[in-house]
């Protein structure tokens, strides 16, 4: 099949599974890791930033960070504006990174092994295009 989002969402379904894996024994999923990754480099940020930086909708945010807010990783209160609401990682938030870290290195590793620097690096170069050409208007 030669439609784009079909391979796309294979392909995010694999590599997904391939992080989960990986992370398992810090007791977190791949998304979760990246969001607690964005959170910590953005420090504390709204929740339109995040799903923006994320590209996510901000629904599906909402469910994902009352995850990670259940588990005391990061912690969700309101922002100056009472409609907006700001994300923080936790200390908790910060152990789990710090534990995931490594995970998620050799996960990488794995994945540069098999496909090479110069292929993983000419694909991510072509996701960052794919991006942007999708989110071009």
């Amino acid at each position: 099949m030669d439609c784009t989002g079909f391979n796309l969402r294979k392909a995010m379904r694999a590599v997904g599974q391939h992080y989960d894996d990986a992370l398992r024994p810090a007791g977190i999923r791949g998304t979760q890791f990246s969001l607690l990754v964005a959170a910590k480099m953005a420090g504390p940020v709204t929740v339109g930033r995040l799903a923006e930086m994320a590209v996510m909708d901000r629904t599906t945010l909402t469910r994902n960070l009352n995850v990670l807010e259940k588990q005391g990783l990061v912690v969700v209160t309101v922002g100056t504006d009472r409609r907006t609401r700001r994300v923080a990682i936790t200390e908790e938030g910060l152990a789990v990174l710090r534990q995931a870290y490594p995970l998620w290195k050799q996960a990488q590793a794995r994945l540069m092994a098999k496909l090479g620097p110069e292929r993983l690096q000419a694909l991510m170069d072509n996701m960052a295009a794919l991006v942007e050409a999708a989110l071009a208007r």
